[in-house]
């Protein structure tokens, strides 16, 4: 399963988790899939709000249970804390920390009908571990979901589920790219870099790693 996999950074995750063999399944907001998601392997569900709980519900109900849950959604913003409206704040807790509680709650009991564990990554993002000023409502909806990691990964180690987060510093995505046009590019992690080590934690292969935070952030 992967939420935002029609995005940049989706388009990544998803070549990299056909790559190693697995069948994606993948609710959209779009209502046409995007060419990355037309493709043999991927089964793309159209106009799924990943923030709407019965939606989200629904969708994780009507799939095999899942190995791996991958949740991508998110959203940013920045200003001084002058200029940070509430309903700012109230955006990036929406996109941010109530996609993925959703998406890792509905995970969690579809990787329970499998009763074979299973393993649940997250998006978070430097400033949720390192204090950044000048974007207080992103960075606190990232927190959010970082202790929601953490404390799933206490919650359901005896299940075998491995739950972590990765923090890249910044995606190398043609949106980002755009945002900010005078950043020397060759500094970020690439999208394809960063989709390794979210299949890496993701994979049967990872027996140890549950509750991390894994930091990204190459040389920028």
């Amino acid at each position: 399963m992967i939420t935002g996999a029609s995005g940049g950074l989706g388009a990544a995750v998803v070549a990299q988790f056909l790559a190693r063999g697995a069948i994606v399944r993948a609710p959209m907001m779009e209502a046409i899939a995007p060419p990355h998601l037309a493709v043999a392997g991927v089964h793309a569900t159209p106009s799924i709000d990943v923030g709407d709980e019965a939606a989200i519900r629904d969708w994780y109900a009507a799939q095999p249970p899942p190995w791996a849950s991958i949740h991508l959604v998110g959203g940013f913003t920045m200003a001084p804390i002058g200029k940070t409206s509430l309903a700012d704040f109230d955006r990036m807790m929406s996109m941010n920390a109530r996609t993925c509680f959703l998406a890792c709650r509905e995970a969690v009991i579809a990787m329970r009908r499998g009763a074979a564990g299973g393993r649940i990554v997250n998006v978070i993002a430097r400033p949720a571990i390192t204090p950044t000023g000048g974007m207080i409502a992103y960075a606190a909806s990232k927190a959010a979901v970082a202790s929601i990691t953490q404390c799933l990964a206490a919650e359901v180690l005896n299940e075998r589920i491995w739950v972590n987060a990765v923090a890249p510093s910044i995606s190398d995505t043609a949106a980002n790219r755009a945002s900010m046009p005078d950043a020397d590019f060759d500094r970020w992690p690439k999208a394809d870099e960063l989709a390794h080590a979210i299949a890496d934690l993701a994979s049967p292969a990872n027996r140890l790693t549950s509750g991390a935070l894994v930091p990204l952030y190459g040389m920028s």
